[in-house]
């Protein structure tokens, strides 16, 4: 049985729950914690009595992982360390908060083998910092910026957001000009999207926020007008890295290939199928104290589905699909060449221009 190569693990406490996110996060507490790690390492433990998990790459996310504190960073870290064989690790991702990382924190992470930090920034402006309602300052995005510096991270990725609330192109093009100027290997680069069951999806139902697609494709068109000018290449829709700094876990998710999730309400495809844990901690921790499976849903994934999800997926990268994969949808590509969202390079199709400000809407057309 060929080993799990990617594992993501969802850490899912924050200091405070942002008013645009949708993901499955809550308040931590120590007790509460240390719980939960032990429920992550026993789901872990499981996984590998069916199949052994090798991973390349490894990604905590949540959530903020660094809420953790110090103690229970390490506990979790050599947990990893002592049931993982980490001899074909290329990559290991933290998320991090900038108002929740300290000098001890990154030292424990840089010292158990985390190669590379996402910090989220999201903005250096302070008045938009305050209308995502972010617990951190822009004061302490550069000194958690240089902190990660210092402790010797090879790589160093900064979260930003666009098209927020009251945010004008200028003020947008000065946070990416900002992000430029410190040098990160990586930068993502996500417009403002209103979830449902979230305080921002209830104002913009209200009036109270105004979306504007005009708006969204100008800051778009500005971020990789000004990223690639600052040496970055787009090589996802959302992502822009120096040659040689592409997230590969990432890249693994966008490529279609098998993961494994741990953690209340993280994903997992394996073996043809897709799977859910409970969206719950209390009772992801009840059930692995008790020996029970904590997933919650299966979907198995026929081979048509994993076709579509990889086409879908391929045409956000800059490579974009091969050309016999979109075989069967040839009426729909030569459409949209025609109308100049698709274009063929060294046999493979990939988005113009246009077409990665529709990139969604694309995707759709092949699911």
């Amino acid at each position: 049985m060929l080993p799990i190569e990617h594992l993501y693990v969802h850490i899912p406490f924050c200091p405070k729950l942002c008013p645009y996110c949708c993901f499955y996060v809550e308040e931590g507490g120590r007790n509460k914690n240390i719980a939960f790690l032990d429920a992550l390492l026993s789901e872990l433990d499981a996984v590998q009595a069916l199949r052994p998990v090798v991973p390349k790459t490894i990604y905590f996310g949540g959530g903020t992982p660094t809420a953790l504190l110090v103690d229970q960073l390490e506990y979790l870290l050599k947990g990893i360390h002592a049931r993982l064989p980490l001899n074909a690790l290329q990559e290991w991702t933290v998320e991090a908060n900038p108002a929740t990382v300290r000098p001890e924190k990154a030292r424990v992470l840089r010292e158990a083998g985390v190669t590379r930090m996402s910090l989220g920034v999201q903005s250096w402006n302070s008045s938009t910092l305050k209308t995502l309602g972010r617990v951190h300052s822009a004061q302490q995005a550069h000194t958690t910026y240089d902190l990660l510096r210092s402790t010797g991270f090879p790589a160093v990725n900064i979260d930003l957001m666009f098209s927020v609330p009251g945010q004008t192109p200028e003020e947008w093009e000065c946070d990416l000009k900002t992000t430029l100027g410190l040098k990160p290997e990586h930068i993502s680069a996500y417009c403002l999207t209103y979830e449902e069951d979230t305080e921002y999806f209830r104002k913009l139902r209200t009036g109270q926020f105004v979306q504007s697609e005009e708006k969204d494709a100008r800051m778009f068109e500005l971020t990789m007008d000004v990223l690639s000018e600052g040496g970055f290449r787009q090589y996802e829709i959302s992502n822009h890295a120096r040659r040689g700094f592409e997230s590969m876990h990432n890249l693994a998710y966008w490529q279609g290939r098998e993961y494994l999730g741990l953690g209340p309400s993280a994903f997992s495809t394996l073996d043809g199928t897709r799977f859910q844990n409970v969206r719950d901690t209390a009772e992801y921790v009840k059930r692995l104290k008790g020996g029970v499976s904590p997933m919650l849903t299966q979907e198995p994934l026929p081979p048509e589905t994993l076709l579509k999800e990889s086409i879908a997926f391929g045409l956000r990268l800059d490579i974009g699909v091969a050309e016999e994969q979109l075989a069967p949808w040839s009426d729909e590509t030569a459409h949209l060449e025609e109308i100049g969202l698709l274009e063929q390079v060294e046999g493979h199709f990939r988005l113009t221009r246009r077409g990665k400000m529709l990139a969604d809407a694309v995707g759709e057309r092949f699911m």
